[in-house]
């Protein structure tokens, strides 16, 4: 795509860590091959905000063969602990500005880019405290009347897939514990969200990491997905995205052995039992489900509300719902900002006018205004009642301001109806009760289960999912076991 192909308004967006707009391969800022060229665009505003290239299988193929020489120089465990803790710093003091930047491609509002910064800077010092854990460990005993030492290896080249919705802190997860690892990386941020990925590049030429110890690809999945799924280098590849394409890396990946981390699609049941702080099961969702725009993969997707609490809950929801602040996540006061496309939008809207039609009742939000060739996609939070699991925001995932409320009876039937769902990555229950509790989070199966909080992952943590929504951990020192071979060596 050339930028003369885009019909929006050009207000290009100039910061301190965007001199330039390029990848990086080999320790060099280059263009593509081609010289094709792709917008990015200010989803509140519709401007192309910059413009990257469009790289493809000769600049990924570059990317590996740098990596792969990298990797025959390791780096010692103080080297990677000195680079993590600089990286920390340096994300920390740029919080602003690299908020600001994401606040421009993905549309969040600014307060809340600067906690994804905050976030990802998190991983990065997490992992500086945590390297430790990779010296070689001798065994206590002698079996077999041997010494025995096990090493942990760097994997190999590392392929770094990250999505639009968290474009600095999914790349954040991956990258630190791929560098403590002392893996090398070539790295592929999505084609809507790739100027915080060029922010921190330029932040990282402050480190002196060795030449091809990190690479950035920019462009559309396509041929450079190919080739990280071909090439022999490459012998892991850490995605997060949906079931769909997570599915078809691994069958791409398959012939060739390679190693996978997935985290994909959620469809994240919250529930509220009768006995639940109800005021705090708001609060806790409001913070859960209307962050960036409900565009989370752990955000609720199911409200189940026992029926003796339904009504008090919906109202108290739909009242700090109808009282967010809607707009350009660069003005003072605004809560939530844009769907980041159209699709997304056109998706949010068949959701609520199918549960509608179907026989739901909006208790909260408002019909959507029509997006502008020169605006956002701006959608009202938005709050159903008499929502059925025949509906499509029930077995959907929606990715979007929407919050169905669906009434239920018995704890049994509960739990069975927030299982009956491919997906197992996050899930929430509200009870003041801890043996209820206790009960129905061991039979839930999702990996990452709230009690009393919405709250999401963390850096010391591992976090994942069970079923289509994928496997491996990033977070704790289980997010290192991806980017590791575990070498055993017997001395007499």
């Amino acid at each position: 795509m050339n930028l003369s192909m885009n019909k929006v308004p050009i207000q290009m967006l100039e910061s301190p860590l965007l001199k330039t707009t390029s990848g990086y391969i080999d320790g060099n800022w280059c263009a593509a091959d081609s010289a094709r060229t792709m917008p990015v665009v200010n989803p509140a505003t519709g401007e192309t905000i910059a413009v990257v290239p469009v790289m493809g299988r000769a600049e990924a193929t570059r990317a590996i063969d740098a990596a792969a020489r990298t990797l025959a120089i390791p780096a010692s465990i103080e080297q990677r602990r000195d680079w993590l803790s600089r990286l920390a710093d340096l994300v920390t003091e740029n919080r602003e500005e690299l908020g600001r930047i994401i606040t421009h491609e993905h549309g969040k509002p600014w307060k809340e880019a600067q906690g994804e910064a905050e976030y990802a800077a998190s991983f990065f010092r997490f992992y500086a405290d945590s390297v430790d854990h990779l010296q070689p460990k001798q065994l206590a005993d002698r079996p077999r009347n041997h010494s025995w030492t096990v090493y942990y290896r760097p994997a190999g080249v590392a392929a770094l897939i990250t999505p639009w919705n968290f474009p600095l802190a999914m790349l954040a997860k991956k990258f630190s514990a791929a560098l403590a690892a002392d893996c090398c990386c070539v790295i592929k941020p999505s084609s809507k969200t790739p100027l915080s990925m060029v922010a921190l590049f330029s932040l990282m030429e402050q480190l002196e990491l060795p030449v091809g110890k990190a690479n950035l690809i920019l462009g559309p999945a396509g041929e450079i997905s190919d080739v990280l799924c071909e090439h022999p280098a490459v012998r892991v590849i850490s995605f997060t995205g949906s079931t769909p394409v997570g599915k078809k890396l691994m069958a791409a990946t398959a012939p060739h052995l390679k190693r996978l981390s997935l985290e994909l699609g959620g469809n994240a049941p919250f529930i509220v039992f009768d006995d639940a702080d109800l005021d705090r099961a708001v609060d806790q969702l409001m913070a859960n489900k209307f962050r960036g725009a409900g565009q989370t993969c752990v955000c609720a997707n199911r409200l189940y509300v026992q029926h003796g609490v339904a009504d008090a809950f919906a109202e108290k929801l739909a009242q700090r719902a109808n009282a967010l602040k809607v707009g350009n996540g660069m003005e003072d006061g605004v809560e939530m900002g844009p769907l980041i496309d159209r699709n997304a939008f056109d998706k949010v809207r068949r959701h609520v006018d199918d549960a509608v039609a179907h026989g739901a009742q909006r208790v909260a939000g408002t019909e959507p205004v029509e997006p502008q060739p020169k605006g956002g996609c701006f959608f009202p939070p938005t709050v159903l009642r008499g929502v059925t699991h025949e509906m499509l925001c029930v077995n959907d995932e929606t990715f979007g301001p929407l919050a169905p409320i669906i009434e239920f009876q018995e704890e049994a039937e509960v739990i069975e109806a927030a299982n009956n769902t491919e997906y197992g990555l996050a899930a929430y229950v509200f009870t003041t009760s801890d043996e209820r509790a206790e009960r129905v989070i061991a039979r839930l199966n999702f990996g990452h289960v709230g009690h009393n909080t919405g709250s999401g992952p963390t850096a010391e943590a591992p976090f994942g999912g069970m079923k289509h929504s994928g496997f491996g951990r990033e977070g704790g020192l289980e997010g290192l076991h991806d980017f590791i071979e575990t070498q055993t060596v017997p001395r007499p």
